[in-house]
């Protein structure tokens, strides 16, 4: 069993919106410690939202997309004698929201051609619906812990 994590930094909430999940989000985005370039692409992409989905408060979209976009169960690899198995687990409510982040922000980067607050807005909206890059690689993630299911005695 894993030990307890204590020294974990916590964010602080955004000035705007006053949320911490948007902060992290903020943090995700940022490249090379340009945190304020990337508080303009969130802003940008929260101005874009408002505008095409016509909801007053863009934290509901992006909130709907994060719970969309976070995986239920994974898989783990585990060695047990001498072959490797691909165990699938239950995932922790955190490390949840962490890969929600990172694959969405990982769509939006990976769109050619529009500026990122364009496509971060594109894909905050197409997670909120339950469509896009970000929801395909989560049932990717679920269909490959359902096809190993046979192993989930496995795990620890």
């Amino acid at each position: 069993m894993r030990r307890k994590v204590k020294n974990r930094n916590i964010v602080g909430p955004d000035f705007v919106y006053n949320s911490q999940k948007l902060e992290k989000f903020i943090n995700y985005i940022m490249w090379s410690g340009k945190k304020e370039t990337a508080r303009k692409v969130m802003y940008s992409a929260f101005d874009i939202i408002k505008e095409k989905t016509g909801n007053p408060n863009p934290l509901e979209v992006f909130d709907l997309a994060l719970r969309n976009a976070g995986p239920s169960t994974e898989v783990r690899s585990k060695r047990i004698g001498g072959a490797n198995y691909q165990v699938p687990i239950e995932v922790r409510a955190e490390r949840k929201l962490a890969l929600a982040m990172r694959w969405i922000r990982d769509a939006a980067r990976s769109g050619k051609g529009k500026p990122m607050h364009i496509k971060l807005a594109d894909e905050l909206i197409t997670a909120s619906k339950n469509e896009g890059s970000a929801i395909k690689k989560k049932e990717d993630t679920h269909k490959m812990a359902e096809a190993n299911k046979a192993f989930a005695h496995f795990a620890w």
